[in-house]
């Protein structure tokens, strides 16, 4: 039977139209927000929507975002809000910045997408730029879209160059959901479901543990099992900001020496300037011989990730087959446009410095809070602008973060919890705009202390 699609063709054009729109009337965005939820229960993921109930509260279906700028995004009726979640890492830059959006623009004018089989420059130049500002010796970089995919692609390398099968992993951490990099993260939560993972062994060990990492690599020595790499990240970004004991990277680096095996640092959230350093693993002066960035490596506009290693280890990425890792989307010129222009304005604004000095601080002003509420408060962790809030029970960090959505202010919790809520701003929001959040937290935290 010959299909008109007339429906479709209709409906992709109206909405073609709305996009080519630079306002909406009141009535406009009320259909867009009607439509909005229905085409997510539908069509897209019903529990998602049930997730977000602690903005939904907030009425008229305030979580239909629209447009934004900075650490302010708007919805589609027009209000405003000042983003503490920054797209859990994604916005370092804020939204639109413009000089992104420059370049993107400027980029789409001439080609979006590469033709795969001859040489786009922007790879290249891209690639460069990742050799001059990551640690150590690292050279070489492969690009994709998403931070799952630049795990898969750091254990994929470890075994190429290895040729040993098993991985240590940390208790709690969050690596990605595609099945390599699910098979990595330490939250039964996401892995249970699924059922069989990775087919190598994976040994997670708690955060933090060095002593932890040192006989889990001894034990496996002993008995034969050949480990590729060690994964970890530098702080715990979905496990809410936790910060390492100092000695934990220098040891675990010493000991991965020792017993022949890779370090993969997962910079994926931590990386270009988040945590007060522009990569996470700085704050201890460890080199890894891997390193995974991504979220916001295309400055909030494009979605663009990379894993990075050293001449040596790269070889096998080479030869004596050179395609031997692809992606036919990943690396094209937009997202690469996007990438050069985010690490040049993180370089030109020294956003790392600005991290540290915003989390320097907000992070005693927290503490503050949760010494007034405690019976709202277990603690404060996080270092830069990657901070976590811990509260006593879920039903709590779901209060304060439906209480400060309401207050005109987006936080989160973790993904399957809101015990911990996250702040993790732009790191361009502005003094001001700190404050602001802190006097809507205090009088959240009013409301939320008279009923715990």
């Amino acid at each position: 039977m010959t299909q008109s699609f007339e429906d479709a063709i209709a409906y992709s054009r109206r909405w073609i139209d709305i996009i080519h729109k630079t306002e909406v009337n009141e009535a406009e965005a009320k259909m867009i927000i009607e439509e909005a939820k229905q085409n997510f229960a539908e069509h897209f993921n019903r529990g998602w929507l049930d997730y977000r109930k602690s903005v939904t509260e907030a009425g008229d279906w305030a979580a239909t975002e629209w447009t934004g700028s900075g650490a302010i995004f708007r919805d589609v009726l027009g209000r405003e809000y000042i983003d503490c979640l920054g797209g859990y890492g994604m916005m370092d830059l804020g939204w639109s910045h413009p000089d992104v959006v420059a370049a993107v623009r400027a980029q789409l004018s001439r080609s979006p997408m590469p033709s795969q089989e001859l040489i786009d420059p922007l790879r290249g130049v891209l690639a460069r730029l990742m050799s001059e500002i990551t640690p150590g010796d690292i050279k070489y970089s492969f690009f994709a879209a998403s931070g799952t995919e630049a795990i898969e692609g750091a254990i994929k390398l470890a075994k190429m160059y290895t040729k040993k099968a098993g991985f240590i992993a940390a208790t709690k951490a969050f690596h990605g959901k595609t099945m390599g990099s699910l098979s990595m993260l330490g939250k039964a939560d996401y892995r249970e479901p699924v059922g069989t993972l990775y087919g190598g062994p994976v040994y997670h060990v708690p955060f933090g543990d060095a002593g932890a990492v040192e006989r889990q690599l001894e034990i496996c020595d002993k008995v034969g099992i050949g480990i590729a790499a060690v994964l970890m990240e530098p702080i715990q970004g979905e496990a809410g900001a936790i910060v390492p004991p100092d000695d934990f990277w220098p040891r675990v680096r010493e000991a991965t020496k020792h017993y022949g095996v890779l370090l993969i640092a997962d910079e994926v959230q931590t990386g270009l300037g988040r945590t007060g350093k522009l990569w996470g693993v700085e704050h201890w002066n460890v080199v890894p011989d891997i390193l995974a960035v991504a979220k916001s490596l295309g400055g909030g506009v494009m979605p663009v990730s990379a894993f990075c290693s050293t001449e040596e280890i790269w070889q096998c990425m080479m030869y004596p087959n050179p395609f031997i890792h692809t992606t036919t989307t990943g690396g094209g010129a937009l997202a690469c446009s996007a990438a050069i222009a985010s690490i040049h304005v993180t370089l030109r604004d020294r956003l790392w410095e600005q991290a540290a000095a915003k989390g320097a601080y907000l992070i005693p002003k927290l503490e503050e809070l949760a010494a007034e509420f405690p019976q709202v408060y277990k603690e404060i962790t996080g270092r830069g602008l990657l901070i976590g809030q811990h509260f006593h029970t879920p039903e709590i960090g779901y209060k304060v973060a439906a209480g400060l959505f309401k207050r005109d202010v987006l936080v989160a919790g973790t993904l399957t919890s809101a015990q911990t809520v996250r702040i993790e701003p732009p790191l361009v929001i502005g003094y001001e705009q700190l404050d602001e959040v802190l006097k809507r937290l205090a009088d959240t935290l009013k409301e939320v202390a008279k009923n715990v």
